[in-house]
């Protein structure tokens, strides 16, 4: 049986599982999965720490659902499309379905901490843009990883 309230102690005592990103060997992370532990489904609530020379995640955009970031401690870059910005504890960062492709990059000499939230639709698609791939995730389904450039997008008719 899920809680619904997790302490503060609790929080501090939990070790986390550590992440690293499929596609990405730099992109590790610690999860707090906050969300899961009181038995959220449609959100993922985490608090992650990131090393320092370690990037949050592969560059990335969701066109279903939305995700955001706030900066609990440490420093970082977050790329986010063609542009570079420097983050602090206490900025938040909104990524919207279908927006630009984002990733945090930790780049100073302390733990990055971090909340992040983020939706979880039964459906949705993301590029990552820097190993041109598509993802494909569906309910209760393997998830698919196509080759972007492979992608073919046949016309199948008008339905009377």
């Amino acid at each position: 049986m899920k809680n619904y309230l997790v302490s503060k102690e609790e929080i501090e005592e939990l070790e986390g599982l550590s992440k690293t990103h499929f596609l990405n060997e730099n992109a590790v992370r610690v999860n707090k999965s906050l969300g899961d532990l009181t038995g959220l489904t449609g959100l993922g609530f985490h608090i992650i720490e990131v090393q320092p020379g370690a990037e949050s995640t592969e560059f990335h955009r969701h066109y279903h659902e939305d995700e955001c970031v706030y900066v609990l401690e440490g420093t970082a870059e977050a790329v986010i499309g063609d542009k570079t910005y420097a983050v602090k504890a206490g900025d938040f960062i909104g990524y919207r379905a279908g927006g630009e492709a984002h990733a945090l990059r930790n780049n100073s000499t302390s733990v990055l901490k971090c909340i992040v939230v983020g939706q979880r639709l039964d459906h949705d698609v993301g590029d990552y843009p820097n190993q041109k791939k598509r993802i494909y995730r569906q309910k209760d389904m393997p998830w698919n990883l196509v080759d972007i450039d492979n992608i073919q997008e046949p016309t199948g008719g008008k339905k009377v």
